[in-house]
């Protein structure tokens, strides 16, 4: 497909992309209130009871072992296949992609960024939080385990919390923290709920995590889904910015002032068989416009093609830039060729 082609079909999708962003009016931003507060301190008091549990080798590391020698996984086998696919839902890859199309789309149809900012803001968290905790309690999972009855902390390992579970928590909780409405809101929140929960007991049917790992993964899931209210100033900022980027390189390009390597990337995007498609002012709208040469209009690249209504006058966006090509042809006149073949001379003008 020829590159004047496919930016004339892009242009409805430029054209949407390019109004303002149109949010239904029972659609709010969530706040953080007094309840969410209270919820919030409540999850992080159980969050580190937990953690002071597992560090003093309470009940709770013995209710880890006493599961882990009661291997799951071998009580009900026939689950085993159907767990390995279910397991999934927790992976960071496979689920950022598939909510990132999904907010990707409703982006687009809204206008405006911030559930993809939303998510990307949620995972950054995710990523900070459990990592560190990770890392820093260095915990081994069931499979690596080295002494019975042992917390197996500071070991080198990276099991606790279970990213699976925090991850399912905040990836599919991001879809009930974005809805546009109550009902949607609420049934997206027990879609989550049951999703976390399979994925965080599914881990421990595999063996691949305590039970006090998946405890502390559900509750590092909900502190970010919780906290992402006292973000919302900064999404609202992040998207913004993005926005005024984006006109500042559209101004720099139609001014044609953009540095070499980026006029050397662009080149191969805008040029369709030697030939370059000068585009308009931004009020005209119909009427197809042939492709013009670049030497001898003496214009830089532009960024696409755009029509006008006829008898109006044509509108180029001219570069502050010396021109990439000299004026006038490389090549001979047809006259010299054909003396040169001995051939009878064609006009120069050719037909």
């Amino acid at each position: 497909m020829r590159t004047d082609q496919l930016l004339t079909r892009l242009e409805p999708v430029f054209a949407r992309l390019d109004r303002e962003p149109e949010r239904p009016a029972h659609l709010q931003t969530p706040q953080m209130s007094r309840h969410r507060v209270v919820l919030l301190a409540s999850m992080l008091a159980c969050y580190l009871a937990i953690v002071v549990a597992v560090l003093t080798t309470s009940w709770l590391v013995r209710l880890d072992w006493q599961i882990m020698f009661f291997r799951p996984y071998e009580q009900w086998p026939q689950l085993h296949a159907f767990l390995d696919y279910l397991v999934v839902l927790g992976q960071r890859g496979p689920t950022a992609v598939m909510v990132a199309a999904w907010l990707g789309w409703r982006s687009w149809r809204q206008h405006t960024l911030r559930p993809l900012i939303t998510l990307g803001v949620a995972l950054l968290l995710l990523n900070i939080t459990v990592g560190s905790v990770k890392l820093g309690l260095g915990r081994l999972g069931p499979h690596y385990a080295t002494q019975i009855g042992s917390a197996e902390l500071f070991a080198g390992g990276d099991i606790f919390p279970s990213g699976h579970t925090a991850n399912a928590v905040v990836t599919w909780g991001i879809l009930a923290y974005l809805a546009s409405t109550t009902v949607t809101r609420r049934v997206l929140s027990v879609f989550s709920a049951v999703v976390s929960l399979s994925v965080g007991a599914t881990t421990v049917y595999l063996g691949t995590h305590w039970v006090s790992d998946v405890l502390l993964g559900w509750l590092a899931g909900l502190l970010i889904m919780l906290a992402l209210p006292w973000f919302e100033p900064l999404i609202a900022r992040v998207e913004a910015y993005v926005f005024e980027l984006r006109e500042l390189w559209r101004r720099r390009l139609e001014e044609g002032r953009v540095s070499e390597p980026v006029a050397a990337a662009l080149t191969p995007l805008l040029s369709a068989g030697g030939k370059w498609q000068l585009r308009r002012h931004a009020d005209d709208e119909s009427g197809p416009v042939p492709a013009q040469p670049a030497a001898a209009a003496g214009h830089s690249p532009a960024l696409r093609p755009a029509t006008h209504p006829a008898g109006r006058h044509q509108h180029l966006i001219r570069s502050e830039r010396t021109p990439v090509t000299p004026a006038g042809s490389r090549r001979p006149a047809h006259t010299e060729r054909a003396a040169a073949r001995g051939a009878a001379a064609r006009p120069a003008t050719g037909g």
